[in-house]
């Protein structure tokens, strides 16, 4: 602003300058006409002298005023340039001032995007981390299964873990495995030993390819698959076709789901299965039932030394029997490993006790006889029907499921199934546990417990006739000879589901 001021100042007096040298320079021009004019007078000049000085002086004007023009000029052009010199200046002294202020910015926008990736590529580590360790811990679980606890997220905790249930389990069964022996001696205590160690060298051997693990015998569920296969034998079953039973039984009831837990039948059930369709001729050969030879100790008469009666005799005959499956042969000793599983919390009561009341009031309603055994519903009630994967999870669940075997083992009956009427009625409801599960559920509270009963009672009615239409339609397959056929398919199913998962997992 103030080399602006100082310019208009030198401006305006240049041009008070100029028109003062104009107006000397008139006064000078006039004075010499006033004299030239005199002397004109005097000397009397010409004309022609005259019109030359005017012309002189026009150009000089003329000459002037274009000098003024140029001054003016310079003087415009000067400020512009001493403007724009300033301007440049501001406008420079901002791009640095905002420079300054850029950079820090820049540099810290920098830094971040550096935080920003090492935190990105350190929480890509830490996932990959997390998953490798997830992986390791998992793979480690099914390969040592030596865990001590099993924990229920995310509060429950307990010291239970599947190897200590299977070895109450198979306690429980040491009292049916005695009074075999003291029936048949020797040959059923060797049909027993034959088929634990088939199914534990088949888990062995075959859990590598099915589940990528070796060490999956340490549960003793395989154990427990061969004792219970064998207690539904006849006593006097060739060996090799019972190496091959038990084998079916860990193969295609439990190794091609997926391991323990995961299967839908019971194993023991479909490895005699697998035994009455592939060996038909010697398992519904009448041999294998009854030996005089083999047989070590028909009965006891316990009760009946104290006082013979009818009642007495019943009750030795619940006491020891020769009749029957290995494991069907002392009622007694099935129910004291009940009692003891019972004692230790491995099973519930609603199971067998909802089947037990269930069949004997239907039987004494119909005086009907059945071909089902006393010992031999009981190995089903306790033993066969309570096992955790096939059986349902809630109390009301659990209480129908009894209700349904005790139904379909007496329709089976009166349809005229004799020696597979405990393994057909476990074939025929263990597909149907969880829809037993989805209906029973308990109401979630919040809920209006009348409109959810009542939808339960729908969906039950509906299940149960299911269940029967079921029943009647695998009686009418066994009658006209498509059990085989459905063993078949079924081999085949699993079979195809086993590839298909590999090559899932594969990719």
């Amino acid at each position: 602003m103030k080399d602006e001021k100082s310019l208009l100042e030198e401006i305006l007096d240049r041009k008070k300058s100029i028109k003062n040298g104009l107006l000397d320079n008139d006064e000078d021009i006039s004075s010499s006409k006033n004299q030239k004019f005199s002397e004109t007078k005097k000397n009397n000049p010409s004309q022609n002298n005259i019109s030359k000085n005017s012309a002189l002086r026009n150009k000089n004007n003329e000459k002037i005023i274009k000098l003024e023009k140029t001054k003016d000029e310079n003087i415009r052009s000067e400020i512009n340039i001493r403007k724009n010199k300033t301007e440049n200046k501001a406008l420079s002294s901002i791009v640095k001032t905002n420079e300054k202020k850029v950079q820090p910015i820049e540099k810290k926008q920098a830094k971040n995007e550096k935080i920003f990736n090492k935190n990105n590529i350190d929480d890509n580590d830490k996932n990959k981390n997390e998953k490798n360790r997830r992986q390791k811990i998992i793979t480690n679980f099914f390969k040592k299964r030596k865990l001590k606890k099993l924990s229920f997220t995310p509060y429950i905790r307990t010291e239970i873990d599947i190897r200590n249930i299977m070895k109450d389990v198979i306690i429980s069964l040491f009292p049916a495995i005695i009074a075999s022996g003291l029936v048949y001696g020797i040959n059923a205590l060797l049909l027993i030993a034959t088929s634990v160690l088939s199914a534990v060298v088949t888990e062995k051997l075959f859990s590598k390819i099915f589940l990528d693990d070796t060490n999956s015998i340490h549960d003793l569920s395989a154990i427990i698959t061969g004792i219970l296969l064998a207690m539904t034998l006849a006593p006097l079953t060739p060996l090799p076709i019972v190496v091959f039973g038990a084998a079916m039984a860990v193969i295609f009831g439990k190794l091609m789901y997926g391991g323990i837990g995961k299967n839908i039948l019971n194993p023991a059930v479909v490895g005699r299965e697998f035994m009455t369709v592939f060996f038909s001729i010697s398992m519904s050969s009448g041999a294998i039932w009854f030996s005089q030879e083999a047989l070590i100790l028909p009965k006891i008469n316990f009760f009946a030394n104290f006082y013979k009666a009818p009642f007495t005799s019943y009750l030795d005959e619940l006491l020891l029997t020769s009749s029957g499956s290995l494991g069907s042969y002392s009622a007694f000793a099935l129910i004291l490993g009940g009692l003891y599983l019972l004692l230790k919390n491995r099973i519930s009561w609603h199971i067998p006790v909802s089947l037990f009341a269930t069949f004997f009031l239907i039987t004494t309603l119909l005086k009907g006889d059945t071909s089902v055994s006393i010992g031999g519903l009981l190995l089903t009630g306790i033993f066969m029907a309570t096992d955790m994967p096939t059986s349902p999870s809630f109390a009301g669940g659990k209480i129908y499921y009894g209700i349904m075997l005790g139904l379909v083992i007496v329709l089976l009956s009166l349809l005229g199934i004799k020696n597979e009427t405990l393994s057909y009625v476990l074939i025929i409801l263990n597909p149907f546990t969880k829809f037993i599960n989805k209906v029973f559920r308990p109401v979630v509270f919040g809920y209006d417990i009348k409109e959810e009963i009542l939808k339960q009672s729908g969906k039950m009615i509906l299940l149960t006739i299911g269940i029967f239409t079921f029943a009647v339609i695998f009686v009418k397959f066994h009658k006209f000879g498509i059990i085989p056929y459905l063993v078949y398919l079924y081999i085949l199913i699993l079979t195809i589901k086993i590839i298909t998962t590999k090559k899932r997992i594969n990719y």
